[in-house]
């Protein structure tokens, strides 16, 4: 019986680098019924909306959805298609994994970090304003659903993952209400779980002590403009964006994407390193109980970045994004 995923390729780099995910996925066997779905700047000409419903209908028939990068316009254009996807679907918590590869040029080699974020609301809930001309408002927006289920999301990763430590990220001591709500709740639900430790950090200094030492902390969860900031942070502890997996996760569906942007400089070229968007695949077989492909996706990675004779350019080789790829999946049937 075949599993029905979405294929949602983006724009700029992310047809390559959603074809190369595509490969590996099918490369560990799993029987999967692609159905291809668009979505960003370049489909509103066709659909008059970069948020096509017939994507969103797909998205939902299937359950699960793996996306390319979307190029979000800045300070002008539409709105981000990614804080619409996680609205409308629902999908309230993102998991960002940062862990060490070999091979990968970073400051520090036994990163093993999980960043849990709000995804729904905080400032990215887009609610803005003009007050006056010259003078904008935005609002914030904390709720005890929400906060509620997120910081239960984290508890439960961390019992799922063997995670010993669930530190709750916040700016409580300036942002008294709104954060005060955050961490009262999280206090509540950390009481449920006796088996995990509990901490609470400033975000500033969370900052501070990820860059000064990352092994302090084991799973953080946040809300979201917090959220975005410390797992770019985090990204960059581990060899940057381009290592970065992710699954923004609902009760119903999932979308699993790379955290990059479309980087359209080199679009077309054949160079994109495609590494976070299949982790992010191998995320995606993690949810849908194959753990043991994904298991086999992450450790032919593992080889080939380790060995470093076919990487691409971004970690110092000279590998097109298909001979990497094929470097992969030739590793995979190994595994």
């Amino acid at each position: 019986m075949s599993t029905s995923i979405a294929l949602i390729p983006g724009d700029g780099i992310g047809p390559e680098v959603s074809e190369a995910a595509r490969r590996v996925i099918d490369a560990t066997g799993l029987s999967v019924d692609w159905h291809m779905a668009d979505a960003g700047g370049d489909v509103i000409h066709r659909y008059g909306t970069p948020l096509p419903e017939e994507t969103l209908e797909t998205i939902v028939r299937c359950g699960v959805a793996l996306k390319g990068p979307i190029t979000t316009p800045i300070g002008s254009g539409f709105r981000s298609v990614n804080v619409n996807f996680r609205k409308r679907l629902d999908l309230y918590a993102n998991f960002r994994p940062a862990r060490s590869y070999p091979g990968v040029p970073s400051r520090y080699a036994d990163v093993d970090l999980i960043v849990v974020r709000e995804n729904t609301e905080g400032l990215y809930s887009g609610l803005e304003h003009v007050v006056v001309p010259g003078v904008v408002e935005s609002l914030r927006v904390i709720t005890e659903r929400s906060s509620e289920r997120i910081v239960r999301y984290a508890f439960e990763i961390a019992r799922q993952h063997g995670r010993k430590k669930v530190t709750s990220v916040h700016k409580a001591n300036i942002l008294k209400l709104s954060d005060g709500l955050f961490l009262e709740v999280a206090r509540r639900v950390a009481r449920g779980y006796d088996d995990i430790v509990y901490e609470e950090a400033i975000v500033d200094a969370t900052a501070m002590r990820l860059v000064l030492d990352p092994s302090q902390f084991d799973v953080l969860v946040m809300e979201n403009l917090f959220g975005d900031i410390v797992s770019d942070l985090t990204s960059g502890l581990v060899g940057g964006l381009g290592m970065a997996p992710s699954g923004n996760i609902g009760e119903k569906f999932a979308v699993f994407e790379a955290v990059h942007g479309s980087a359209p400089d080199i679009a077309g070229k054949g160079v994109a390193n495609p590494t976070a968007l299949i982790l992010s695949g191998a995320l995606m077989l993690r949810h849908l109980d194959e753990g043991a492909r994904a298991d086999r996706v992450e450790a032919a990675v593992r080889e080939v970045l380790g060995k470093g004779a076919c990487v691409t350019r971004d970690l110092g080789g000279t590998a097109s994004t298909k001979e990497y790829t094929d470097a992969v999946i030739e590793a995979l049937g190994r595994s």
